[in-house]
């Protein structure tokens, strides 16, 4: 009697990329032999797309202020006014820092902070005020035009900002990022970890996104493992995140994270994300998202695996800095960007340096102020004669 045929895991794949919704929901639920399926498959894309070159964004990381007015039960970065630990960077302190990058040979400014504390801190608004400022936005703006004298291309994640303060900004960012983290409503529910967090209501970041697209603002963003998701809301997140760019064409990068546990972390959130969720996500978001938009796993997260997560078709690592510690994850130190380089090359693939502003969209006059090509032409002429290593870091 003939055994029954059972398909083999690559006979559940479809036969074209990207996966329609159906198809991409479908494969959330893949088992671990469709998922090494997936990975290859996601490899075999990212090298017809992007080849054999793994890219990475020299950075400066400027924690513009960590006070924030959400609290989500994984941040380990915000603080409330008198907080142990509560900074907002002086001008000073700005400069200092945006000097240090560019001798490092950076060739990004990060600007990172919390959501809106101007609304939550009197404190915080009379600093502002002393430095001339009436909106943290107001002192964006000064920081990203330091950043720019300084020789660096500012990229601004600031969390959800209206209309009119993207509008503000453009000029003087050549990309700006919000993480999506999930589309998903029931995080948002009681004892879910953005309960207590208005900002991350999935309709208010949705929103920023598409501003952001009708504005031509070239633009990051991404999905959080390990806060309690499942894996179909994962998926429901990429796709998302691909209606948006496929209606304006302005995600330039799509980030996969993972939460890495750490002290103080409710227990929802304290199981690292396993190797294979990983790098399911990573395969289906190269399978589900566009040609051109890059699919980015922060490297020092994963220092001991790497490997895996490049075979499951990541092409970029993005920001790492060689002067500033990671501040959202600071206890997950930056690569050695020699070590990086060996373990890529180990693999086939070369380590590559880029500007923030990726090529595609440096190229078409819509998605740069006038005022940002000169310094955007100068990064990218200075990262392209940068040594393949990089310079070491701390």
């Amino acid at each position: 009697m003939t055994a029954p045929h059972r398909p083999r895991p690559a006979d559940a794949l479809p036969r074209h990329d990207p996966l329609s919704d159906a198809e991409a929901l479908a494969l959330a639920d893949a088992d671990a032999p469709l998922i090494e399926e997936l990975c290859r498959r996601a490899a075999a894309r990212r090298d017809a797309l992007f080849g054999r070159t793994l890219t990475y964004s020299p950075k400066v990381f400027l924690p513009v202020t960590n006070l924030c007015r959400n609290h989500c039960d994984y941040c380990s970065f915000r603080r409330s006014s008198g907080d142990a630990g509560e900074w907002t960077m002086s001008p000073a302190e700005v400069r200092a820092t945006l000097e240090a990058g560019r001798r490092s040979g950076a060739g990004e400014a990060l600007l990172c902070l919390g959501d809106r504390p101007e609304t939550a801190f009197p404190a915080y608004r009379r600093t502002l005020a002393e430095y001339g400022h009436a909106s943290t936005v107001d002192y964006l703006v000064q920081v990203s035009q330091l950043a720019l004298d300084a020789g660096l291309l500012p990229h601004t994640n600031a969390g959800v900002l209206s209309r009119e303060e993207l509008r503000r900004l453009r000029p003087y960012n050549v990309s700006l990022g919000l993480m999506l983290e999930n589309v998903s409503l029931r995080l948002c529910a009681p004892g879910m970890p953005h309960h207590k967090a208005p900002d991350k209501r999935p309709a208010k970041r949705l929103q920023m996104l598409e501003q952001a697209g009708e504005l031509r603002i070239p633009f990051t963003s991404g999905i959080l493992l390990g806060i309690g998701e499942t894996r179909r809301e994962r998926v429901e997140s990429l796709l998302a995140l691909r209606a948006s760019h496929r209606r304006h064409g302005h995600l330039q990068e799509v980030i996969v994270q993972n939460f890495v546990p750490h002290s103080g972390t409710r227990p929802l959130t304290s199981q690292a994300v396993e190797a294979l969720e990983l790098r399911h996500a990573i395969a289906l978001a190269r399978l589900i998202l566009d040609d051109e938009v890059s699919v980015q796993t922060p490297p020092n997260l994963n220092a001991e695996r790497l490997e895996p997560l490049i075979e499951a078709g990541l092409n970029d690592f993005g920001g790492v800095s060689p002067v500033t510690p990671d501040y959202v994850n600071s206890q997950s130190p930056w690569p050695h960007l020699r070590t990086l380089q060996a373990r890529c090359a180990g693999m086939g693939f070369q380590l590559r340096a880029r500007p923030p502003l990726h090529p595609r969209w440096a190229a078409a006059p819509e998605w740069l102020d006038e005022r940002l090509r000169e310094p955007t032409a100068q990064v990218t002429a200075r990262l392209q004669q940068r040594p393949p290593e990089g310079r070491p870091l701390q």
